[in-house]
Formats: C-alpha cells, sequence, structure tokens
C-alpha cells in the first residue's frame, strides 16, 4: 500500500482492556490522518473476544494494514519501514518484560524493539495493578530505553460520564504522544465554574 499519511504501529496484546487498542484504531481510522499497521498478539485475539465482546477479525478491519505475530518478515520488523512509532495498548507485563529485556520471538516485540533502536516513540499503555517490583524495573528500563509507559490511569478534569469517556481521554493521551491532533476530550484550560 503507497501512501502520503505517516505510519503508525498499534500492537495489542494480551493483557486485559482491548477496549482501548480498540478505541485507538476507531480513533485514527475515524481521523483518516495516520496509516495504521497492525499486530495482535494471540492472547489479545482471546482477550477481544472475551473482553470488548467483538470479533478479532473486525477489529483487524479497522486498520489499513495487519501484520501476522508470527511473521518476523513483516515491513514493522525493520527499521527501514518508517513509522512515526508505535503504540501498545493494552501492553501486557509479559510484552513490558519482553521489550525491557529484548525478547523479541514475536511481531509484537520485535516492532517495539526496532521501535527504540531507532529512536522513534514508543508508548506502551502498561495495563496491570497492583504493580510488583518486577514490573516496576520493566517500567524503568524501558523508560531509560526511551519508552513512554503510559498506564491507563482515568482523569476526572475532563468531566468523564461514560466508560467510553475514560478510554478516549487515554487515546487521547496516546495521540498526544505522536503530535495527532484529535478532539477526544475536554482538555483543561483552567477552573471554571463546573469545577469550583
Amino acid at each position: 500500500m503507497t501512501t502520503t499519511r505517516p505510519r503508525l504501529v498499534v500492537g495489542i496484546s494480551g493483557s486485559s482492556a482491548p477496549q482501548y487498542g480498540i478505541a485507538l484504531l476507531e480513533a485514527l481510522r475515524k481521523l483518516g490522518t495516520v496509516e495504521t499497521h497492525l499486530v495482535v498478539s494471540a492472547g489479545a485475539r482471546r482477550t477481544i473476544e472475551l473482553e470488548a465482546r467483538r470479533d478479532p477479525g473486525e477489529v483487524c478491519a479497522l486498520a489499513d494494514v495487519v501484520h501476522d505475530s508470527r511473521d518476523l518478515a513483516a515491513a514493522v520488523s525493520s527499521g527501514s519501514f518508517p513509522t512515526l512509532g508505535m503504540a501498545v495498548a493494552p501492553c501486557s507485563m509479559k510484552t513490558l518484560a519482553a521489550v525491557a529485556h529484548g525478547h523479541t520471538d514475536d511481531l509484537l516485540s520485535r516492532a517495539a524493539d526496532v521501535t527504540l533502536k531507532e529512536r522513534r516513540r514508543l508508548v506502551l499503555v502498561a495495563r496491570e495493578t497492583p504493580l510488583s517490583l518486577i514490573h516496576l524495573r520493566n517500567m524503568t528500563a524501558v523508560t531509560e530505553a526511551g519508552a513512554v509507559v503510559l498506564p491507563p490511569v482515568p482523569g476526572f478534569y475532563s468531566g468523564p460520564r461514560t466508560i467510553d469517556d475514560l478510554i478516549h481521554h487515554i487515546v487521547g493521551k496516546v495521540l498526544d504522544q505522536f503530535g495527532v491532533e484529535h478532539d477526544l476530550f475536554r482538555r483543561w484550560t483552567g477552573p471554571t465554574r463546573e469545577f469550583s
């Protein structure tokens, strides 16, 4: 596929809350300004079915290009394939550990590794609670390597009323990391009567 749009790699790992990755793909599709390259782990396919109650094929159809998570020869496995970077939403602790230690046995971890080595933006929506010392050390390791750890912690300054509002707030924060303009949540401009 030839395009003049910038490319963003989206990974969905097997963590709870695949809704974040789905909402990210939906937002990017609606915006139409970025070409999406999707990698879905085997575990994510199962959580999409169980938690989002959606067909993984339907979710994959939201992306411009879908890469098999077992295909280490895919375009996104090479630094010569230009992208804005990569967002993994959600990012399981298994995927976090793989990225932290350079263990690239599938395309999701390989694409993340390539993103780091090329000094591109890697955003990991790390989804687990509570966090063990191992999790925290892995978060430190990826941060030191240049990644952004962006846990899906809800913000309430935008006045969310639904779960979708909370999800869109996190997706908006992810898009902010790549400089992608959006209107997914109301930005803080200072106290108003509503918040007084």
